[in-house]
């Protein structure tokens, strides 16, 4: 897999040269050097903003990932393929799964079976695919979104294979 330096340029905490090291010194590595000295990782920023563009709400940030409910399936698998899209030209190949399904709300969380299933599909995505339910299939048809079969999948923890499919280009 390969590995992403990020420095972001005028932070007083990390020496340039350390990120440029790193990347130097680790074999296929990406150096990245983004603009301000704002402590909102860029990632975060872009993931926010297209969660704003399609009507999601974050959950929780997990760090590496976010954690969303949307308000209707094909919405949630544009905003997944346009993070995706803004993301590849740092060469950044982020991975996303989605299931629809009841959740039960906790405070500022949510629970449920529902909330495993995505997870386990995110699990089964490559890097650079977004990877849905065949709920969250059969939920969009006619919404002009397309789909490549990946198969019937036994999931961790899930009592039944779930039929999965890839999400091909998003217009």
């Amino acid at each position: 897999m390969p590995t992403l330096v990020i420095h972001r340029v005028g932070d007083p905490a990390i020496n340039v040269e350390l990120g440029r090291y790193l990347a130097a010194n680790i074999p296929g590595a990406k150096y990245v050097e983004l603009p301000g000295t704002d402590h909102v990782p860029f990632y975060d920023g872009t993931v926010r903003q297209q969660l704003a563009r399609f009507r999601g709400q974050e959950v929780k940030n997990l760090g590496d990932g976010f954690l969303a409910t949307f308000d209707g399936p094909a919405r949630a698998v544009r905003c997944a393929a346009s993070i995706c899209e803004s993301m590849r030209p740092l060469g950044i190949a982020i991975r996303s799964g989605l299931h629809t399904g009841e959740v039960e709300m906790k405070r500022d969380d949510v629970a449920g079976i529902a909330v495993h299933i995505a997870a386990r599909v995110a699990a089964e995505a490559e890097g650079g695919e977004t990877v849905v339910s065949s709920t969250v299939r059969d939920l969009v048809a006619g919404s002009g979104l397309n789909f490549q079969d990946r198969g019937i999948h036994e999931l961790k923890g899930l009592p039944e294979a779930l039929h999965l499919y890839s999400v091909l280009q998003v217009r």
